[in-house]
Parts: C-alpha cells; sequence; structure tokens
C-alpha cells in the first residue's frame, strides 16, 4: 500500500497562538496514523521557525507549539520555509532551528504535485 501524503500550508504565526498552533495538531496526529506529512510556512508563520519563538507561542488547551514542532520533526516531518518571507522579515539562514529547509515557489509546487491531499491554514 502506498504511504498517503499530506501537504499542510501555514500562513498564521505567533500574532495568533490557536491559528499557529492548529496545522501542527494535525501533522502530528497525522504522523500518527502513519501519513508523511510535510509543512510549508509562509507569510508570518516563518517566524516559528526562527530559534526561540515557538516556546513563546502557547495557546490554551493546546500543547506548547515547541513540543509539537520537537514532535513533528522527530517523526520525520519535513519542513519548508518560503524564502521571500524570511527576506521579508530579515530572518537570516543561521537563525533558524535545526531541520527547517528554505524552499521558494518551485518547491511548493513540486509538494503540492506529490501530495495525497493538501490543507491550508
Amino acid at each position: 500500500m502506498e504511504t498517503s501524503k499530506l501537504l499542510i500550508i501555514s500562513t498564521i504565526g505567533p500574532e495568533n497562538p490557536e491559528k499557529a498552533s492548529l496545522p501542527f495538531v494535525l501533522a502530528t496526529a497525522s504522523q500518527a496514523l502513519e501519513v508523511e506529512v510535510t509543512m510549508f510556512l509562509q507569510s508570518s508563520a516563518v517566524v516559528l521557525a526562527k530559534q526561540g519563538e515557538a516556546g513563546k507561542v502557547i495557546a490554551e488547551g493546546f500543547q506548547p507549539l515547541r513540543e509539537m514542532l520537537d514532535t513533528f520533526l522527530e517523526m520525520g516531518g519535513k519542513l519548508y520555509l518560503c524564502s521571500p518571507c524570511l527576506a521579508q522579515r530579515n530572518i537570516g539562514h543561521d537563525e533558524l532551528i535545526e531541520g527547517a529547509q528554505i524552499g521558494a515557489a518551485g518547491t511548493l509546487v513540486v509538494s503540492v504535485m506529490g501530495a495525497s491531499k493538501v490543507v491550508t491554514y
């Protein structure tokens, strides 16, 4: 049986902790069901991958975002960040968490075309 592949695209960053957390809830739940998950963070969501930032995001009723992000990466999740979005926010490659990869429109297109399903936040 072919592995299901889920692509999650998120554009919500630390300005809305609940909405920033939801993609990671879905990602880790999917991984628990043996779904291969790729996340692509755009807009203010790229801030979540800056060292120290995810630890500041805690939404009531959810695990801290840092814990979900760590779990996502430990379970083999792929995390891509929008390169123009990083540049707009003056976030350098050396400021990113381990495991984050930089991507642009082409990376996103390839991810969309290879996914079984795509969810956007």
